[in-house]
């Protein structure tokens, strides 16, 4: 990947098409659907639309978004995935996607993630956007983009996959709504007078121990520049941004695994601290119970054995 790749396109870009069929997609977003709901990993879909179909994969995404709508969701934005070579190299694809954010992905600073919800997340920090202003005519240059944006703030991004084991190809995980999980944000809300998004640094910590480094130049070249590559695409594929909605740029350095009990900091120069916290289920905690009952029991009767 090269952040010129990336940059803003001249003219009207059409939506690519694809020779997979209805009923074929259909029954990919289905085995998604499936796997979201039953909170089960399933296989990967590459098998149904092959593993490199962009537009069958979008095609995809949007059958498994549009059965959240139906069940009344509402979506309140955006999320590009795959924009660092970091997180690109871990996932073993080569380009960026995107996805969509509902309402019930979002929590504040501090919340503790409902972990029942997840299947296998990481995490990863970005810079996030809030929109004043609809991205859907004009050039959206990055020009454009900078005075669309009311504020920045620091985000954790918590990325989970539907596919069994994270074994995706790119189609897969566009067709995952790009894999997409849930997010926190932060609570300093900064314009962009007051800050610079690809001279920020990050630094993301696991329960105290730093997990993730990166900067703003890592996300595309330019957090900003991710956002105009994101309007063209929203607005290529018929739902432009819109005023208000969140856009969640990008990973600035590699993504982790995250497990229950864990606590997660991300620190981002410009944009001060957010934390999310991954609290421990009850089935969890009765195994982990369960557990130490069995240690404490056979050591018992190891001291026993040992005094006869």
């Amino acid at each position: 990947m090269t952040p010129n790749q990336y940059d803003v396109p001249h003219g009207d870009v059409q939506r690519p098409r694809s020779d997979v069929d209805a009923a074929t997609v259909t029954e990919a977003g289905e085995r998604l659907v499936l796997a979201l709901t039953s909170v089960t990993p399933c296989a990967p879909v590459r098998d149904l639309i092959g593993s490199t179909d962009v537009a069958a994969a979008y095609l995809v995404q949007e059958h498994l978004n549009a059965t959240r709508t139906a069940a009344g969701a509402r979506v309140v934005g955006r999320k590009i995935g795959a924009t660092s070579e970091a997180v690109q190299t871990q996932l073993g694809v080569d380009q960026p996607d995107f996805g969509v954010l509902f309402d019930d992905m979002g929590f504040p600073d501090g919340a503790d993630i409902p972990v029942e919800r997840l299947l296998q997340p990481k995490v990863e920090a970005e810079v996030a956007f809030v929109l004043s202003e609809d991205l859907a005519e004009g050039p959206l240059d990055l020009a454009q983009v900078r005075g669309a944006i009311a504020y920045a703030v620091a985000a954790i991004e918590i990325v989970d996959s539907r596919i069994q084991d994270w074994d995706i190809s790119f189609a897969d995980t566009v067709a995952d709504n790009a894999s997409s999980g849930l997010y926190v944000l932060g609570t300093q809300q900064r314009t962009l007078a007051e800050v610079e998004p690809v001279e920020v640094t990050m630094s993301m910590s696991i329960d105290g121990e730093e997990v993730s480094t990166g900067t703003g130049a890592a996300c595309l070249g330019d957090p900003l520049k991710a956002v105009a590559w994101l309007a063209h695409q929203a607005r290529t594929f018929g739902e432009p941004l819109r005023a208000g909605q969140v856009v969640l740029s990008g990973a600035l350095g590699p993504m982790r695994a995250v497990t229950p009990g864990a606590t997660v900091v991300a620190e981002i120069s410009g944009l001060g601290s957010v934390t999310a916290h991954f609290p421990t289920t009850d089935r969890q905690q009765a195994h982990q119970q369960a557990h130490q009952q069995a240690h404490q029991q056979a050591h018992q009767q190891a001291q026993q054995k040992d005094q006869s």
